[in-house]
């Protein structure tokens, strides 16, 4: 079975980057396009950024020009620069195939705190 591991959140201030990566043990990503999902308290898990195996990019409105997705095929790993930070980005961030019915278990997600 994989298992998703996130890391890379913290506390950062408004403005400052961050670089999430989440990397798959036990398997691979496979075929799947794989996404950037996050969960702030009070709101239901959207998904922020996600890329197709051919690598095209896909982004949520709300983070469009300023997150950028990037996979490493040979490491399983998929990762997400965060630039221009806000306070509203603050949420705990998970990735995990974009399909749902291929979806593996969520991993634990990494927390990443905006200050203003």
């Amino acid at each position: 079975q994989v298992q998703l591991v996130e890391s890379g959140g913290g506390l950062v201030e408004a403005g400052g980057s961050l670089r999430l990566s989440c990397a798959a043990s036990g398997g691979t990503f496979g075929i799947n396009a794989i996404g950037w999902f996050r969960h702030a308290p009070g709101k239901q898990r959207e998904l922020v950024a996600a890329l197709s195996l051919g690598g095209t990019p896909t982004y949520a409105d709300s983070v469009k020009g300023r997150f950028t997705i990037s996979r490493d095929n040979a490491k399983n790993t998929v990762y997400l620069q965060m630039d221009s930070l806000k306070p509203e980005d603050t949420a705990v961030y998970y990735c995990n195939i974009v399909v749902p019915r291929y979806r593996e278990v969520w991993g634990q997600g990494t927390l990443v705190t905006v200050s203003s």
